[in-house]
């Protein structure tokens, strides 16, 4: 025993072990009890109603708080195919302007940028303002994307645009009253990322303060709000316990019945004694 609990090398093999030892331990030794006093058969549905309440009650307060085993919090996810658009034609060409809108005609990159923040807003996009709280996770989850492409490196680029779209929940009783609103409409954001200049670095000088560089076409990082399931795992674990715990519960009904039965009843005699 002391050689198995001694296997630090693998702390998955220890894990293993210390919930088989804890389990057989704790719920072991309430069903040894019970068992010996009221029964195998009684001890055991005893033993496991009383286990399957206690995790329905602690998945409950799992679930109403967003607290102990979670699932995946909300997040953006690029666009799959479209997750970085690089010019005003595949700003299109993936739906985020209507069919009929009209393409820049300009040539210099930071009038094009600016006739695409145009278009945006006209097609129904709202533009994020720098305090606002969607600002900061978008434009974090749009370096991550570009990083990850390998289009630009930590320190070349600059977010200089955030765009918003869809994210209404639903139904709302005279669209004011949201307390029902549990669905949600898919919510896009459009971040718009300009390169930076190349700064000339001298030993014992500050850095230059950062320069877009308008020479260089504007990137845009197409992506769409990821609810996640953060109560998901809590609300299984909920449910699949309150079935246990009611189908139990049930079980214990039915056995106190048949007891009160036989109890009460009388002995069958025979006919001709």
């Amino acid at each position: 025993m002391l050689a198995m609990l001694a296997l630090n090398w693998q702390p998955q093999i220890r894990g293993i072990l210390i919930i088989i030892i804890s389990t057989t331990v704790l719920c072991g030794s309430v069903y040894l009890i019970l068992g010996t006093n009221l029964g195998a058969r009684l001890g055991f549905l005893l033993s496991l109603s009383a286990l399957s309440g206690w995790m329905m009650l602690m998945a409950v307060v799992w679930w109403s708080f967003g607290i102990g085993l979670k699932g995946d919090d909300v997040s953006w996810k690029p666009v799959p195919g479209e997750s970085i658009l690089l010019d005003a034609a595949s700003v299109k060409e993936a739906g985020v302007l209507r069919q009929d809108a009209a393409l820049p005609t300009d040539t210099d990159p930071s009038k094009i940028a600016s006739d695409i923040d145009g278009l945006l807003v006209d097609n129904g996009w709202t533009k994020v303002g720098s305090t606002e709280k969607n600002y900061g996770p978008s434009a974090s989850a749009a370096g991550v994307v570009v990083e990850a492409d390998g289009t630009q490196k930590a320190g070349t680029y600059q977010v200089v645009n955030v765009f918003d779209k869809g994210g209404e929940r639903y139904p709302k009783i005279n669209n004011s009253i949201d307390f029902l609103a549990f669905l949600h409409k898919p919510h896009w954001i459009m971040v718009e990322v300009a390169a930076l200049r190349q700064q000339r670095t001298e030993p014992g000088r500050a850095p230059a303060s950062a320069e877009v560089d308008n020479s260089v076409p504007h990137r845009y990082v197409y992506m769409i709000r990821d609810l996640g399931n953060k109560r998901v795992p809590a609300a299984e674990i909920a449910i699949g316990s309150a079935i246990v715990f009611f189908s139990c519960c049930y079980l214990l009904h039915i056995r106190d019945r048949r007891v009160v039965a036989n109890r009460t009843g009388t002995l069958a005699v025979p006919s001709g004694q």
